[in-house]
């Protein structure tokens, strides 16, 4: 059987290739993530895949040689049909897929379980799937948390997105900043005789003098001269007054406690799986001004970081105050057992020591933190003997960002 098509496959298309994430180079940032997939489910085999027009291209895959494969072998592509997990617990028993050559090969795929990548406007990308050569079902535990892993994945490619639309607003507004200067510098030179041409024939209109030709003719020719680079200077000066970067974000009075929240419920699942406690000491309302969406994914992602490198057993404390301003704070919590932590300081310096656009295990740490930056957010890191570290996150009160 081949898999049926989408209603809305045209925008859903449209929406995967506006992230610019097919074909590009493998990501050690989703590598972790199939792999603690294929570890907390127990199967060999796990995959971001991504359902393009004709095929599925693997982002990140475990156990699995091939980059992609064609669209009517996938079983991604029955799971971006609905939005909840599609799990298949014996694969030759599925009218769906008993035919599929990857079936009935030696050994051939039996489980499969795949949560669908859904971005925030909707749209099933592909999914995070973990697979086995064995028939299997998992426990409820396991689908949480391939759940919230997949959510993990479709985050950090929305906000990979953004991050990169930010630096291209930011450098447009650099360049036209230098091209202000530049033009400052022509104005003082260049536009300043003709401009007093231009000056002194209007200021003589103005006074009810009759048309004198010479000084017509000086301004026509000094506004023919000089047009274009006028007009590349007012381009310019729009450029830098419509290019804050905020632009790029839909900026709004949210409660950063509720955000908070949110974002630890996103990851609660891994950390269950991973028998990680966490404590969420929710604080009081703390009007911010941000992107709700954005600004929840980046704290969902500093989170799932933070559970990520967290050793199994241990424990993290997230909080909210309101410390002068609005803060978060994750804390490493001590145990007699594993002594004194030092996890958010490998949290902290990756965020802080890469760029952006660097691949890399930190990446997604390094893009957090660049939208973050956007929030006019800083970052602090407290070490205290018998109390472990914790991480700050410190925001802008509401009036003070507004103003």
């Amino acid at each position: 059987m081949l898999p049926p098509i989408p209603a809305d496959e045209a925008d859903r298309v449209r929406a995967l290739r506006e992230l610019d994430v097919l074909d590009t180079p493998p990501d050690e940032e989703f590598d972790q993530i199939v792999a603690l997939a294929s570890r907390i489910c127990g199967v060999p085999m796990s995959l971001v895949s991504l359902i393009d027009t004709d095929r599925q291209w693997f982002k990140a895959r475990l156990g699995i040689d091939v980059a992609e494969t064609s669209r009517d072998l996938s079983f991604c592509a029955y799971a971006i049909l609905g939005r909840d997990l599609l799990v298949v617990p014996d694969a030759r028993t599925d009218v769906r897929f008993a035919d599929n050559p990857a079936v009935r090969g030696d050994p051939g795929i039996r489980f499969y379980a795949g949560a669908p990548l859904v971005t925030t406007g909707g749209f099933p990308l592909g999914t995070l799937c973990v697979v086995d050569a064995q028939p299997r079902r998992l426990t409820l535990e396991q689908l949480q948390a391939l759940r919230a892993l997949a959510r993990q994945v479709t985050a950090q490619l929305e906000l990979r997105h953004s991050a990169a639309s930010l630096s291209r607003a930011q450098a447009r507004t650099r360049e036209a900043a230098q091209g202000i200067d530049d033009f400052v510098g022509l104005i003082r030179g260049e536009l300043r005789g003709p401009l007093a041409d231009v000056r002194e024939y209007l200021d003589h209109l103005a006074a009810g003098g009759g048309l004198d030709p010479a000084v017509a003719a000086r301004a026509a020719q000094a506004a023919r001269d000089h047009a274009g680079s006028l007009c590349r200077l007012v381009d310019d000066l729009l450029c830098v007054a419509g290019g804050n970067t905020d632009s790029e974000l839909r900026m709004r009075r949210v409660d950063l406690s509720q955000l908070v929240r949110r974002a630890v419920e996103a990851v609660r699942p891994i950390a269950h799986a991973k028998k990680i406690w966490i404590l969420n000491q929710q604080g009081p309302d703390l009007p911010v001004l941000a992107d709700p969406v954005r600004l929840e994914q980046a704290l969902a992602h500093l989170l799932f970081a933070a559970v990520k490198y967290t050793p199994e057993g241990g424990r993290v404390k997230v909080s909210t105050d309101n410390e002068a301003c609005p803060a978060v704070r994750l804390e490493d919590l001590e145990t007699p057992e594993s002594g004194r932590p030092h996890l958010f300081e490998h949290v902290y310096h990756g965020a802080l020591a890469q760029r952006p656009d660097q691949a890399g295990p930190d990446h997604g740490l390094a893009v957090t933190k660049q939208i973050l930056d956007v929030h006019h957010a800083t970052l602090a890191l407290s070490d205290r003997p018998g109390d472990g570290t914790s991480l700050h996150v410190v925001f802008p009160g509401y009036a003070s960002a507004r103003g």
